[in-house]
Parts: structure tokens; sequence; C-alpha cells
């Protein structure tokens, strides 16, 4: 059983330029309103967001369609650093991000532009990001928040995160609306207690049956959606004695160590595996550690 990767931002901060670092990105689209907005991680980030979007919708009545257009044209100047290249060289079919930007694939794609990237998904999503990914050189790459070649995807705002999550519970526990068979007719759970091995439509799938390492995201307990699937994981482990057999690992700098974070982590049987380093040593030292395993 090959290992999946679910990859936070945490990746695009090691030579990140700071015209295209968040802070910068929302500061320029803050900007778009003449009311003061303050940036700072004492919001959290949705809320900031929605604070953002109201207030420029009432100054200059712009769309959300249109203002995360414009989000991502910014976060289109994101560009591959060493690690997104040791990522790839991995021996890895599935790659799960919550990064909006195609750095990861650029690695794959070099001199072809990110305009050639597809869809794949077997429902042809255009907002939420349950089934959609891209396919380059047998590697699938799910952008489970969003991604750049469709703005309206992008997952910022709750009430984006809510449909999101929605549509997750929809698909593994109450069945979801799609018009077609092989989606409609059962729910993950259903499937799960049916056979040992699942379908494999959607990213989620992977969270229940495959090993899967969390790298560079620090899992903010505003990420409701993947909170809910890491707790819903453990209660169906907890219900249904030896259906799920896969390990979730996390993993974190030394200096970041949470003992409450970890007692979480424990309660949802994810193992935290805390590493030596900062941004670049730090991350070869992760990479290391996927390279013997």
């Amino acid at each position: 059983m090959k290992k999946v990767l679910l990859i936070g931002n945490g990746i695009n901060n090691i030579n990140e330029k700071d015209s295209h670092s968040w802070e910068n990105i929302l500061s320029k689209i803050a900007n778009l309103s003449n009311e003061k907005i303050i940036i700072t991680n004492k919001k959290p980030f949705p809320l900031l967001y929605e604070e953002i979007y109201l207030k420029t919708l009432n100054a200059i009545g712009l769309k959300e369609s249109e203002l995360k257009k414009r989000i991502a044209t910014l976060i289109k100047g994101i560009e591959p650093n060493i690690i997104h290249e040791e990522l790839i060289k991995l021996d890895c079919e599935n790659y799960i991000t919550t990064n909006y930007d195609y750095s990861l694939e650029q690695v794959i794609l070099r001199s072809k532009t990110i305009e050639s990237i597809q869809n794949h998904g077997i429902i042809q999503e255009l907002k939420y990001s349950i089934f959609r990914h891209n396919v380059t050189e047998n590697k699938k790459f799910w952008h489970i928040h969003g991604e750049i070649n469709y703005p309206n995807s992008i997952t910022l705002g709750y009430e984006h995160y809510g449909g999101q999550l929605q549509q997750i519970r929809n698909y593994v526990v109450s069945g979801t609306n799609y018009k077609n068979d092989e989606i409609s007719k059962t729910t993950l759970h259903k499937q799960l207690k049916k056979s040992p091995s699942t379908r494999y439509y959607s990213w989620i799938d992977y969270l229940f049956t495959h090993d899967v390492h969390i790298i560079g995201l620090s899992l903010d307990y505003i990420e409701t959606d993947l909170w809910y699937l890491l707790t819903n994981r453990a209660r169906f482990q907890m219900e249904n004695s030896g259906l799920i057999k896969n390990k979730i690992f996390y993993y974190s700098p030394e200096i970041y160590k949470n003992e409450f974070k970890e007692q979480l982590m424990q309660a949802n049987n994810i193992e935290t595996i805390y590493l030596k380093g900062e941004k670049l040593e730090y991350y070869q030292n992760v990479i290391n550690k996927l390279k013997n395993n």
C-alpha cells in the first residue's frame, strides 16, 4: 500500500516571496475597500475573509466570484521550491493538498502552463472539492480547498466551509444527491462495511483506507472539514472493530510541540511525529523520514 500525502501551506513558505505571502495577498484585496481592515492572525482566517468580502461588497459592490478571481491571479505567482521537487520524487501516487496553487504539479509540468491541468473527477465539480482531481504523469493531485483554475472553488469563508462540510458528510454518511449511480448508490461507511477495500472516487476514501502523512499543515481548529473527517474516522474505527486498519501520521517541528493538540491527536488515533529544525531543514528531515517509512 503506497503512502498518501496530505500537504498544507507550510511547504510554500520556505522561499516565499513577500509579494506572494498570504498576509500580502489579503492586504491587497483588503485595500479594495476604503474601510480599514486589520490583517492579523488573531482573527480566525474564515472570519477575516468574511470581513474583507462584506466590506468590499459594501464599498464597491464587488461580487464574490470576482474577488476570488483576483485572489487566484495573485496566487499564480507562487512557484515550486526544492521541497515540492523532493515530494514529487517520493513513491507516492496521491497528493492531497489544502493549497490552491499548482506548485506540486508544476514540478512535473515544467514548460507547460497550468491551463493544461484538467479535472479528472467522476463528478465535474465547479464549486466544491470532493471528487475533483488532476492527473499528471500517473500522480493524482486533490486540491481539497479549491484551486486557481476554478476560482469559485477556493474555500475561504465560513459560507464555503459550511457547504464543503455538508458535501463531505453526504459522501461519508447520508448519501449524495448527484445523478450518478456509482456515487449515489452507497455511502463510504456502507462501502467500508461491505468490503475491506473501497472505491476511490474521492480524496476522502484514502483517509479511511491508506496510510496518510500530514505535512506542512497546522491543522488549526478552524479546519472544520478535516477535523470532522478525522473524528468521524475515529468514531467509525471504535464502533466497527477491524474495519479501519490504516494509520495517520501528523508531522510537526519540535519547537511547536503542543501537548493539548497532541492529546486530541491521540484521541483520534493519529500519531504525532516531531522532528528537529525550522523551514528548509525541518522539511528535509520530513522527506528523509518519509523515504525510510
